[in-house]
């Protein structure tokens, strides 16, 4: 038995043997066509599956803003993270897309690739990417705005977010794929992932929001003191939270639109930057006083999540942990600041994305490997993070305005009161609890 298993172990090793140097031989022997051509097709298959993993993202979002709101406005918030994905994602393949990415040679806008079709397979996955992107910017604001928004006039806000808020911007700090730049990225403006292009764009796109729709009935007191509404269903929440986490790996490691080794580090500052987001967090709270709130301490990984997207590709793990744990702090007292002001933000959107992603902004250039506190860097980070508030903030106000003056925006008093999920769906996602809605009528 003894030598029978030796010789077994003999052959086997022979085998491995003659199956190394065949497969050595193989690779000599295959032409560098083939192998460039199996660079591509991997690429192509990274770039799909981080995109994939951005498209979970929605159900983050869904997840976490829902369970934010009251059960009587669960449907409406799903509503609205299922949909607008949807609509912005058709505003984007006609429209977004080409004005991003399209040849760019006057260094703002994008002139061709519109309505792409007859392309490269190359070019279908990196719109495919560029896509979910577009949808988390535009769904970025859903949270910022529940409760008191009507949902047609929220779709098209979101239209206009996904066709001409978001890709203008991004044509000027990550435009063209094909000929030309934008001329906040030719001036060397570090934005890797997009806390200001995605993030901090949608957020004080949710601000404007906030301020033309007033806040929700009862949310603050005569004398100004803010009224805590709570959500109805925080597993929700801690679910969105883990689903956000888990798709923001593939947000910043898809953006190397490549599969190399450098996915590696960047997913790692991801991980670090919300860890120390959430550690941060609990800290603030604990020192201001506050109850070390489960709501507050996701929002403290997302805000880290949301910081370290500018710079995960160009930061020590260390300036990373540095980045995540300063956001996490700015989150809760930028909070504090949105309740002072009377800005009723129901999932904290603007602390979040558009506080932490300018933040996050200005780390990258700060932070920088191999060229720390560069001056020079720092202002251009600076010019880009004050052209994208003054862009989006102002564009997406107007937009509301607009959209309030034709159609509307806010949902009648009585509306709110019954709940937007039967007054706009027809539908609850209580059925078993909420009896009375049924026969409660419209409006």
């Amino acid at each position: 038995m003894r030598n029978a298993i030796t010789a077994m172990g003999r052959g086997l090793g022979l085998l491995i043997l003659v199956f190394a140097f065949g497969s050595t031989a193989f690779a000599a022997d295959v032409p560098a066509t083939d192998v460039a051509h199996l660079a591509v097709a991997l690429n192509a298959v990274w770039v799909a599956v981080a995109g994939s993993l951005v498209f979970f993202m929605q159900a983050g979002f869904a997840m976490l803003e829902s369970g934010m709101v009251r059960a009587k406005n669960t449907v409406n918030v799903l509503m609205k993270n299922y949909t607008d994905m949807c609509f912005g994602g058709i505003a984007f393949w006609m429209v977004g897309y080409g004005l991003m990415f399209g040849s760019n040679p006057s260094g703002w806008l994008g002139v061709d690739h519109f309505f792409v079709g007859q392309d490269h397979d190359v070019d279908y996955g990196v719109l495919f990417f560029q896509m979910m992107f577009a949808a988390t910017a535009a769904t970025v604001v859903s949270g910022a705005l529940a409760e008191r928004v009507r949902y047609p006039s929220y779709i098209i806000g979101s239209i206009v977010i996904t066709a001409l808020i978001y890709p203008v911007f991004g044509s000027w700090a990550w435009g063209s794929l094909y000929a030309g730049s934008g001329w906040l990225k030719a001036m060397g403006f570090i934005d890797f992932a997009g806390s200001t292009v995605v993030h901090s764009l949608g957020g004080w796109c949710a601000l404007a929001g906030i301020i033309v729709l007033g806040p929700r009935l009862g949310r603050y007191g005569d004398g100004g003191s803010a009224r805590m509404i709570p959500g109805h269903n925080l597993t929700m929440v801690a679910l969105g939270g883990f689903i956000l986490w888990l798709g923001w790996f593939g947000f910043n490691g898809g953006s190397t639109l490549a599969a190399g080794p450098e996915i590696g580090g960047i997913i790692l500052n991801t991980h670090l930057a919300a860890s120390a987001g959430v550690v941060s967090a609990m800290l603030a709270m604990v020192l201001f006083g506050k109850p070390i709130l489960m709501t507050t301490t996701i929002n403290g990984g997302l805000a880290g999540l949301v910081a370290i997207t500018a710079g995960c590709a160009t930061m020590d793990p260390l300036f990373a942990v540095t980045t995540g744990f300063l956001a996490g702090i700015l989150m809760v007292i930028a909070m504090d600041i949105m309740d002072g002001m009377r800005w009723d933000d129901p999932v904290g959107v603007v602390a979040v994305h558009g506080v932490c992603g300018a933040w996050g902004t200005l780390a990258a250039g700060m932070f920088k490997h191999g060229d720390m506190f560069n001056g020079g860097q720092i202002l251009v980070q600076l010019l880009g993070i004050g052209v994208a508030f003054v862009w989006a903030f102002g564009t997406a106000y107007a937009s509301y305005r607009l959209i309030d003056y034709l159609i509307r925006l806010r949902a009648s008093s009585l509306a709110q009161q019954r709940g937007l999920d039967f007054v706009e769906h027809y539908e609850i996602g209580y059925p078993e609890f909420q009896r009375d809605v049924l026969h409660a009528g419209k409006e």
